[in-house]
């Protein structure tokens, strides 16, 4: 090469370059997440769901021992709810806002609570509940109340309200859903129902039900060989202790769905045990998995923020995804456990998450969020 072409050419480089760069600097860049707060819910003890109520200005936690109301200002325990105080049972894994302001609360092995002005309001089989073991609720617009159990899906139809009480029908449906277990609930914007079962995703429009499982795709194929889980619980209530290893190993359940949830552009996101994360386009299942970026398989919680960017909580910690890019918070980034629980967004873009012994706050750095206003939060 000519000295003139040489130099030509570094020419045509640096024009280039100075051509990227405005478009580069207008390109905003995905903030990194952490840790801003941490305390702890007791040793041993387990966060299993958590729910924002903006209009109160409280985080819920649903622990195994009880529910804990947090003033979200000051970060003070406004109550503790247990047995005595008129929680059908301690052991809670759902909890529901509604838009009256009423709380609801799904039990292990004590039915659903409901919490309004005070008074405690408790559904048990006897009054048309499914089953005692509840593990997911959700709400359509007309405040239809859904209640997955472990014997099928319960639909409340509320009929009357006195204060702090309301009254209705429950129609329980079980041979209409792929599973009975029912682990996840969530409502889209055209008012269809999405259920997260044992043995995949079933939704009812209102008329018709439908239902996909891992034959479906809904899982990723298992490509490191790891065991199967025998937790299957069909037919029997001890097979559910959730055991993630086998002879040390994680184990593999892709048609287990353990959280649902539908975004904002109506993309449908499922939790698996062993088979990633799965989104359904409206036409078929896509799987991402570690492979891709997420930070474990097994995928216990989902939520999405303000900016709507998803949050995975895995058996290795948090994935945050934009629809590109993934970022992983863990151990090295100071979270006191690996296997994440419960995920809950707030209006101001900070996302709580729940596990063993800990709940932690987590929001964008200072640092990143001076360079996108969108995403500033108060450290």
């Amino acid at each position: 090469m000519t000295r003139r072409r040489w130099l030509a050419l570094v020419v045509m480089l640096l024009v280039a370059a100075c051509g990227r760069a405005p478009q580069q600097a207008a390109t905003p860049t995905l903030a990194l997440p952490k840790i801003q707060e941490s305390f702890g819910i007791g040793a041993g003890v387990y966060a299993r769901t958590l729910a924002v109520d903006e209009k109160a200005g409280a985080l819920w936690i649903g622990t195994s021992v009880g529910v804990h109301e947090v003033d979200l200002a000051s970060r003070d325990v406004r109550n503790t709810y247990s047995r005595s105080s008129g929680l059908a049972n301690e052991y809670v894994f759902a909890i529901f806002v509604d838009a009256q302001g009423a709380k609801w609360f799904g039990t292990n092995g004590g039915g659903v609570s409901r919490l309004k002005d005070g008074q405690w309001q408790t559904f048990f089989p006897m009054h048309g509940l499914a089953d005692y073991w509840v593990y997911s609720l959700g709400m359509q617009p007309d405040g239809v109340m859904w209640i997955g159990t472990w014997a099928g899906a319960s639909r409340l139809v509320v009929t009357g309200q006195q204060p702090g009480r309301v009254a209705g029908v429950f129609t329980n449906f079980v041979g209409e859903l792929v599973n009975e277990w029912v682990y996840g609930i969530d409502v889209d914007r055209q008012g269809r129902v999405w259920f997260g079962t044992e043995g995949g995703v079933s939704m009812y429009d209102g008329k018709q039900w439908y239902g996909w499982t891992h034959e479906d795709e809904l899982g990723a194929p298992n490509r490191l060989n790891l065991p199967p889980s025998k937790n299957t619980g069909l037919g029997t209530r001890d097979r559910h202790d959730l055991s993630l290893l086998a002879s040390g190993q994680p184990t593999y359940n892709p048609g287990y769905v353990f959280a649902i949830h539908v975004a904002r552009d109506g993309t449908v996101w499922a939790g698996t045990w062993g088979g990633g994360v799965s989104y359904f386009d409206g036409k078929r299942w896509r799987n991402l998995t570690t492979e891709q970026g997420l930070a474990g398989n097994i995928v216990f919680a989902i939520t999405e923020d303000r900016n709507g960017d998803l949050w995975f909580g895995t058996d290795h910690g948090i994935s945050r995804y934009d629809g590109k890019t993934w970022q992983t918070i863990g151990r090295d980034q100071g979270l006191p456990e690996d296997h994440v629980y419960a995920l809950a967004a707030t209006a101001k873009g900070q996302v709580w998450a729940g596990m063993r012994g800990n709940v932690v706050l987590i929001g964008r750095s200072a640092a990143t969020t001076q360079d996108n206003p969108a995403s500033k939060v108060q450290q």
